[in-house]
């Protein structure tokens, strides 16, 4: 709840959800808020850690293991963002744990070497505000649904 976050992007907005707003914290927890009866049923695994393996080439380009929903799938998710956490805790040991929590999720989205100062954490993340958003959206959650 410490991770600061401007929340999504305006092409986020329109690209999940048809929304022509600015963009923002605002948007993301309503985009979270949107999702939530639909996240119900996996309310359990999301508390485990539910995420998404990058297979595309430009990503991680990582071999997904498991079915998406799959423990096997969730450990190998979980497995891959501890590891860009611990790059980023290296590459930029003055920065918060904060700070690096959220590079790490920005790497995962575009690999390690696309993060280079916290000011732009996202530049090259999928529509410029990868860590913001998923750190909104996680906001929300942790706010309205406690997980």
């Amino acid at each position: 709840m410490r991770v600061e976050t401007d929340g999504a992007s305006r092409e986020t907005a329109r690209a999940d959800y048809g929304n022509d707003s600015k963009g923002g914290r605002s948007v993301s927890r309503d985009m979270a808020q949107a999702d939530a009866d639909r996240m119900k049923k996996y309310r359990s695994k999301i508390n485990r850690g539910l995420m998404q393996v990058d297979v595309n080439p430009d990503g991680g380009a990582h071999d997904p293991e498991g079915d998406w929903d799959s423990e096997e799938h969730l450990s190998q998710a979980t497995e891959i963002l501890v590891d860009f956490i611990k790059i980023i805790q290296n590459k930029f040991p003055n920065w918060s744990r904060e700070q690096q929590l959220k590079g790490g999720i920005a790497a995962y989205n575009v690999g390690d070497g696309k993060v280079k100062n916290y000011k732009a954490v996202d530049y090259y993340t999928t529509h410029g505000d990868y860590s913001n958003d998923v750190v909104a959206r996680a906001h929300w959650y942790k706010e309205k649904r406690d997980y």
